[in-house]
């Protein structure tokens, strides 16, 4: 790659996903986040999914070896300034994308842990669950749990998880290693949504958003995806999470329902505003 060729790439996110043939989460709603952010999209395919706006019917999850010769292939060939993980299908391909990010440690990772999606289907067994704590969570830059999946990773057996404050969930992710916690808030029962930022000192920012009526499919992948794309342009933690946040709703206020179930954000909002001479 010469000189001007690496001068005009944008920065590179690499997100490790499952497909979603609706385009509102997961490796679609990461490609079109990412590239909306100003960002280059690479992706490896986790597994892939049967659903519609309604929910999850089934989950094949791909060969580990599958997953791992398409990072291979793609790191080996250009380099990569973020990465991105959401759903992951087995404790298998959990171990093997671990082995993958371990040799890129100055690489920020973004890890939204899909647990379930929004109708409650579950999407990580148990041993999956332990193999994200032991061998993910401790290279993650950002973990990006609701409240309902901070809860069941920060569940240590001994208590009832339900029950956790989120300040004591936080504080038990961040003990198994990850730099920083983003916790969302939609799934609590306040008035308007809170998101808490906490790292190593404790809660670093609480960022407060209007709750929108609706239901929506991939608002954590696009979440996520903007975290890892502004990480990816060189922002610090705080700032990257501050915009992703204010991106995420934007989309989330200019969604649309097009089948019979959830809305899906727009995440090319600002186009459609720019084609309709809005400011």
């Amino acid at each position: 790659m010469n000189s001007l060729s690496t001068q005009l790439s944008p920065p590179i996110v690499l997100s490790f996903a499952a497909t979603d043939p609706t385009g509102g989460a997961g490796i679609q709603a990461d490609l079109m986040t990412i590239s909306s952010m100003g960002c280059h999209s690479l992706s490896v395919v986790t597994a892939v999914t049967v659903q519609d706006t309604v929910g999850v019917d089934s989950v094949l999850a791909l060969d580990p070896e599958w997953v791992e010769a398409q990072a291979r292939a793609v790191l080996e060939d250009m380099p990569v300034d973020a990465f991105k993980i959401g759903l992951l299908g087995s404790a298998d391909i959990v171990a093997a994308v671990a082995a993958i990010l371990a040799d890129y440690p100055d690489v920020p990772l973004v890890f939204d842990p899909v647990l379930a999606p929004g109708r409650g289907d579950a999407l990580a067994d148990e041993e999956a669950i332990a193999a994200i704590k032991e061998l993910l969570l401790p290279q993650t830059t950002v973990l990006t749990p609701n409240s309902l999946e901070a809860r069941r990773l920060a569940d240590d057996g001994k208590s009832d998880a339900d029950d956790l404050e989120l300040d004591e969930c936080a504080r038990r992710l961040l003990d198994l290693g990850c730099r920083h916690v983003l916790l969302t808030g939609t799934h609590e029962n306040t008035a308007q949504v809170v998101n808490l930022l906490y790292g190593g000192e404790g809660l670093l920012r609480s960022d407060t958003w209007n709750r929108l009526a609706g239901s929506y499919h991939g608002s954590g992948c696009t979440l996520a995806s903007a975290v890892a794309a502004g990480l990816a342009h060189g922002l610090p933690v705080g700032d990257a999470v501050r915009e992703a946040q204010e991106y995420t709703w934007n989309a989330l206020a200019a969604g649309f329902r097009p089948g019979m179930g959830q809305f899906i954000p727009d995440r090319f909002f600002w186009a459609r505003r720019r084609e309709e001479g809005e400011a």
